[in-house]
């Protein structure tokens, strides 16, 4: 929708909001008028309610809106006398539209002071329950929100089973785009495998950004730093779609909300202006190789021919520090390892079982069509790739049929533009266009682990309005391979920082010796004020 579309809407909102409570307003002691009022009519029946004018806000703020809602017809039912279980689901089933009743047809009164404090009526433990969910939805989707690690892309930086806290306010939190949703689920609510959110399949008119009437405009809340080189991100996944997670060309015919792709977390290897390059699986940027920080480790994929007997996956993880167990072939004299670092290969290469051990790279110019941007003009691979140009908000580029298949889907999709080819001529929105100037950032996002990772080398740059926040903190770690519950727990990544240098420690120990205190505190407090 646009601005206008979501103006002419709030005003037939407060319209059908005027008509249904002004009587309710009248008998609560205010005007007529105050119910028609738009943002003042909000102010006035939250008072009217015995809650906080403050609360207004939360009106305003995508998916805690829908939740404040639901409160708000609770409560102005609880407000004058209508307390039964009945009323509360009225409230909620109708959609506000109970107080119609109240307002024509019900001989209510007013209660005016009505207390707050839970009672045994459903109504009240249910306007309890819903602020509770308000207040963590507004944590979860402004501040902090919790992830976890689910493939081995980040090896060693972050493990497989690492629940983090994602902050929303480093990069700037993001104003949800998708504004009928469920709370604190993402794409799908568990058990029962729906999607979360209101949405619309019609296939868009053009290849621009997923189209849905109740969109809002993209909007993000200024932060406080910006992305940059070797961050650990985490975004939404440009090409996800939900027919096929696997399939990654521009062209697609199935949309999700930007707010909605899946979420995925991989260290950003360029910013907006960098010209970056893959050379035998290492990036170089601007022409120098990327220096990684020291909590970050590369790994490679290799063909291991073995001696004798086949490896005890057991051993190579605890003496070798590798995650990714290997694959036999059937005489088990060859094996083929996803993911070795470098450090682990100095030490395996003296195991007594090897042979030989080869790193798989593959051979510059030999394509891989499955990559990023699919066109036989650019041969690229994992370990071959690029070089080329990372688009920075305002800077102007060159475009012609050679440049056009690294930059058409910013240009399309990513930027809301139509893009045809006639001839040797680009058209952008029906004109002859031979540069093109960008109206926001992108990046480069790749795993540590390069060759079993799927990132932008499967789909390209990833634009700044789908990122989501930067991983702070690591407050749980579960190794599934562990034998028995304490082992599966690894204690020693509780309550560790994700950036930082040096070896993380964990806060583990003073986070119990805080909680207990704080613990503590109040019991003597309360013994004190009893």
């Amino acid at each position: 929708m646009t601005l206008i579309q979501w103006f002419i809407f709030f005003m037939i909102i407060q319209v059908v909001h005027g008509l249904g409570t002004w009587k309710l307003y009248i008998k609560a002691g205010r005007k007529a008028w105050e119910a028609f009022v738009p943002v003042y009519n909000a102010i006035v029946l939250m008072k009217i309610i015995n809650r906080s004018p403050w609360l207004t806000i939360l009106l305003f703020l995508p998916i805690v809106n829908v939740i404040m809602f639901i409160v708000v017809w609770v409560e102005t039912a609880r407000s004058f006398g209508k307390n039964q279980y009945i009323d509360t689901f009225l409230a909620i089933i109708s959609l506000g539209f109970y107080n119609f009743y109240l307002n024509y047809f019900a001989d209510v009164n007013y209660i005016e002071n009505r207390s707050l404090h839970p009672k045994s009526s459903s109504g009240e433990w249910t306007s309890s329950i819903l602020f509770a969910i308000v207040a963590a939805t507004i944590v979860h989707t402004y501040f902090i929100q919790p992830y976890t690690i689910p493939s081995s892309s980040l090896e060693k930086s972050l493990l497989v089973g690492d629940f983090l806290f994602v902050s929303k306010f480093h990069y700037g939190a993001r104003v949800p785009m998708t504004t009928i949703a469920a709370p604190m689920v993402h794409d799908t609510i568990p058990v029962l495998n729906k999607k979360s959110y209101l949405f619309s399949d019609e296939y868009p008119k053009r290849n621009t950004a997923w189209q849905n009437k109740l969109q809002l405009p993209y909007l993000r809340i200024p932060g406080f730093e910006k992305i940059e080189r070797n961050d650990i991100v985490v975004f939404n996944q440009p090409a996800d779609t939900l027919l096929d997670m696997n399939n990654f060309r521009p062209d697609r015919n199935y949309y999700k909300p930007i707010d909605k792709k899946t979420n995925l977390v991989k260290r950003c290897v360029g910013t907006p202006g960098d010209t970056f390059e893959i050379r035998e699986g290492y990036v170089y940027i601007n022409g120098k190789q990327n220096e990684l920080p020291d909590r970050a480790h590369l790994q490679f994929s290799y063909m291991v021919e073995t001696k004798g007997s086949a490896f005890n996956n057991s051993q190579l993880a605890n003496r070798y520090d590798i995650t990714d167990f290997p694959q036999y072939n059937q005489d088990l004299t060859m094996s083929y390892f996803p993911a070795i670092s470098d450090e682990a290969l100095s030490k395996f290469k003296n195991h007594p079982n090897v042979a030989s051990i080869t790193k798989n790279i593959q051979e510059k110019g030999v394509a891989d069509t499955s990559l990023f941007p699919q066109d036989p003009e650019y041969p690229w691979n994992n370990d071959f790739f690029g070089p080329l140009y990372i688009p920075e908000a305002g800077k102007t580029i060159d475009i012609d049929l050679k440049t056009l298949p690294l930059y058409k889907r910013v240009i399309s999709e990513y930027e809301g533009n139509t893009v045809t080819v006639q001839g040797n001529q680009v058209l952008i929105n029906g004109e002859v266009a031979n540069q093109y100037t960008f109206k926001q950032d992108y990046y480069w996002m790749m795993g540590d682990n390069r060759h079993n990772s799927l990132d932008a080398r499967s789909w390209g740059f990833v634009p700044f309005d789908h990122v989501v926040g930067k991983p702070v903190f690591v407050w749980m770690s579960w190794n599934t391979h562990g034998e028995g519950l304490f082992n599966k727990i690894r204690w020693e990544r509780l309550f560790t920082t994700v950036n930082g240098t040096g070896k993380p420690i964990s806060f583990f120990i003073p986070f119990l010796v805080v909680l207990f205190g704080w613990m503590g505190f109040n019991k003597w407090r309360a013994r004190k004020k009893a």
